[in-house]
């Protein structure tokens, strides 16, 4: 008599569970390895980033040590010096014993750059700073070689959008006849107001009518940032005033702001300026950049007059790029400091911090 039962069905049964339970155990077992392995991975990364955190902060605070020597040293600030130097960097930075990972560090000198802010007298904030002006639209002039897209790009079009952008209560009144004060920004989509102020950080440039044509030219926004600072602010002493000079610093300054700094007739003597800057004789610098006009001392250059408010031979601003790589993660450290002296000690202020 048949109990209605199947021995056999009931083995396939069984094993089918035997199979899906072990499926589900491998499954569920390589999730938590792939997961303990996402975790140990994601702990590791934290782990060299905050060795490398400490490595770049200690390059930082190295660059500064040796911006402190160098003006204990002496006041003329110059490529020829050891800050400027990349092996003499290198040679300090055998000194610090990390052990793992590398670092490197370059100063830059922020006065080499034209400085925005000071494209309007400070602190009343409102009036051109004519040579200022006059350097501006030479500078884009060199970029955009004289050609005028239109009556918005053109050099004094520019200008005069970004000194609206900065200048202080004078939203109701354009420079010239192409400027752009907050009714034509509140027109853009999406709308935004106009600074009316200095710039605190130099992207702010992107917002300004104009400018955005201005870095197509010159081959994107990196290229051209590099040739501009924000930074440069003197504080009197006394009434809590301030203003931006904006005089560069001819010992540092690269060939596009060399170029700016001459007239438009004038503008082949800047690679001869760089070129007698940077000689050298069995190793060693040729020249002495002391005097703001050593550049007449170049080739073609002695009849050469450049506007004597531009220019200086000395700086306390410094741009600050720590490098650091560990385990195929990189973190890049950007410090801009200022020296200054406080009680009769020299000290190095940070203005800016960025991480990346």
């Amino acid at each position: 008599m048949m109990n209605g039962k199947n021995p056999k069905k009931n083995q396939g049964i069984a094993l089918i569970i035997t199979i899906a339970v072990i499926t589900l155990l491998i499954s569920t077992t390589m999730e938590l390895n792939r997961r303990a392995g996402d975790a140990a991975e994601f702990t590791g990364v934290t782990r060299d980033r905050l060795k490398l955190s400490h490595m770049t902060s200690s390059g930082v605070n190295m660059a500064m040590a040796l911006l402190l020597k160098d003006k204990k040293d002496g006041e003329i600030d110059s490529l020829q010096e050891e800050w400027a130097d990349k092996e003499s960097i290198a040679d300090l930075l055998g000194d610090i014993p990390f052990p793992e990972g590398a670092l490197t560090v370059e100063i830059q000198d922020e006065l080499s750059k034209i400085q925005v802010n000071a494209l309007v007298k400070f602190p009343d904030g409102k009036d051109f700073n004519q040579d200022q002006m006059n350097m501006w639209e030479r500078f884009v002039g060199y970029i955009t070689s004289g050609e005028v897209e239109d009556d918005d790009t053109s050099a004094s079009a520019i200008v005069n959008s970004i000194k609206d952008w900065i200048d202080s209560g004078d939203d109701d009144a354009i420079s010239g006849v192409n400027g752009a004060e907050s009714d034509y920004y509140n027109g853009l989509e999406p709308p935004y107001s106009c600074k009316n102020g200095p710039m605190n950080h130099v992207e702010e440039l992107l917002q300004v009518k104009g400018v955005s044509k201005l870095v197509e030219t010159f081959g994107g926004w990196e290229m051209l940032s590099q040739y501009l600072t924000v930074h440069g602010m003197v504080t009197e002493t006394t009434g809590n005033k301030f203003n931006f000079p904006g005089k560069i610093n001819i010992n540092t300054a690269e060939l596009p702001v060399i170029g700016a700094l001459l007239q438009i007739n004038d503008l082949p003597l800047a690679q001869e300026i760089v070129g007698y800057r940077e000689e050298m004789t069995d190793g060693k610098y040729t020249h002495d950049l002391s005097k703001p006009d050593w550049y007449k001392d170049a080739p073609g250059c002695s009849a050469l007059a450049i506007e004597p408010n531009l220019i200086t031979t000395k700086s306390d601003f410094f741009r600050i790029i720590a490098t650091g790589e560990l385990n195929n993660v990189k973190m890049m450290t950007v410090a801009v400091v200022e020296r200054e002296n406080k009680s009769g000690k020299n000290a190095c202020r940070v203005l800016s911090w960025q991480t990346e």
